[in-house]
């Protein structure tokens, strides 16, 4: 049996990926159980709890949680010691899958986490300490093995998801039919994040934004990706914008919306890989608690938020945090993409190499750590007390 832990949307994604790779190499059926989202328990996962419950981010959202989360991670403690999973494999959430890991030291079940802390940011001396409790790493950037590897951590690189999700590939011509969107109408993709704090942060300087821009673009439509447990909130708030707005589900409609839309406004995040991968010209933003960030910047070490501005080490795309994430900026940005093709041409060619750098035209990052995660499995043969997992290249 697979133990997995995912903490937000993103993670869910990495995580049924991962499972339906599994699924696809493995001799028999797999027992999956942990914690996740709509995508993994679609994938046959037994869930503990809501993944939106681990969805927090920064330390002044955290504090109002902090007793439900310590409930939850002695339950999950206590689910993972009963069980004696073949192996955890934990996603991202690194403050919640940590804290489970550590508990769990010597426990003689392997932990391998995917998606690797970015200590080539902030906090290099965490490899150390991660390395003392996990015992494999997956990688999404080519960059980053060695930081964990001089450790004694084993770190593999499998490439960043993102890559199979098929972000490049919306039609924009059934995203127009769809919606009964005429051809010659402009849409603006408006994504403001999947956490509830994100979104309570961005949603009115992203309304003031589009009161800027509404003058000047005659016309123009919102098209606005979002997610089950936001989209009623999400709604709610764009009921109020001063252009019509089209509120979309699942990644089909997402990508699609992509294809068809010139200029995208975007929370920092995933997606904003997702855009450069659709070549889809963006302006990125984002807000925190100003505590949080305060205690953030004494140890960032890197000048953008935005991976692929940190891939490129230049800001190919525009992105504005905190105290200068206004509507005056965001529009400004946002106007002058609408405006000027050439700034759309430059962002569009400037990502090419980043899609590259994430694992673009290579082998699925999902089966590369499939395989990672089989070969841990064949280590434990004959040592494992629970239903073993095989692989149909041989035998566990």
């Amino acid at each position: 049996m697979v133990f997995l832990i995912a903490g937000e949307p993103s993670g869910d994604l990495l995580g049924a990926r991962l499972m339906a790779a599994m699924k696809r190499k493995a001799d028999g059926p797999i027992r999956f159980a942990g914690i996740g989202g709509d995508r993994m328990i679609a994938e046959g996962l037994e869930t503990l709890f809501p993944l939106h419950e681990l969805s927090l981010m920064g330390i002044a959202e955290l504090l109002p949680r902090l007793p439900n989360l310590i409930r939850r991670l002695k339950q999950t403690t206590a689910e993972i010691r009963n069980r004696r999973p073949d192996v955890v494999v934990t996603i991202d959430a690194p403050d919640f899958c940590f804290r489970v890991a550590k508990r769990l030291k010597g426990s003689g079940i392997p932990f391998v986490h995917y998606v690797a802390p970015t200590v080539w940011a902030w906090r290099p001396k965490r490899a150390r300490k991660i390395a003392a409790f996990l015992d494999h790493l997956l990688a999404l950037l080519p960059f980053e093995p060695p930081y964990f590897e001089r450790e004694g951590l084993p770190c593999t690189f499998v490439g960043h998801s993102i890559v199979e999700g098929g972000a490049a590939s919306g039609d924009a011509g059934r995203f127009r039919a769809k919606h009964g969107i005429s051809p010659d109408t402009r849409l603006l993709t408006v994504l403001p994040g999947s956490r509830r704090s994100e979104i309570s942060r961005l949603l009115p300087d992203f309304k003031a934004t589009l009161e800027r821009l509404a003058p000047s673009q005659p016309g123009l439509v919102a098209v606005v990706p979002t997610v089950p447990h936001v989209r009623d909130t999400v709604a709610a708030e764009a009921a109020g914008w001063p252009v019509p707005v089209i509120l979309v589900e699942g990644d089909q409609d997402k990508y699609d919306a992509f294809a068809a839309s010139e200029v995208a406004l975007a929370a920092s995040g995933t997606v904003a890989l997702e855009l450069a991968l659709a070549r889809l010209p963006s302006v990125i933003a984002y807000r925190m608690h100003p505590v949080t960030v305060g205690l953030y910047r004494r140890f960032i070490h890197v000048r953008y938020a935005n991976l692929v501005n940190i891939m490129l080490d230049r800001m190919l795309v525009p992105e504005f945090l905190q105290e200068n994430c206004t509507p005056a900026n965001l529009a400004g940005a946002v106007g002058r993409l609408l405006d000027d093709p050439a700034a759309r041409t430059e962002q569009r060619d400037g990502v090419a190499e980043v899609a590259r750098w994430l694992g673009q035209g290579g082998p699925p990052p999902s089966e590369r750590a499939a395989d990672v995660v089989f070969g841990i499995l064949e280590g434990r043969n004959g040592t494992s007390n629970v239903d073993t997992v095989s692989k149909k290249t041989g035998g566990i």
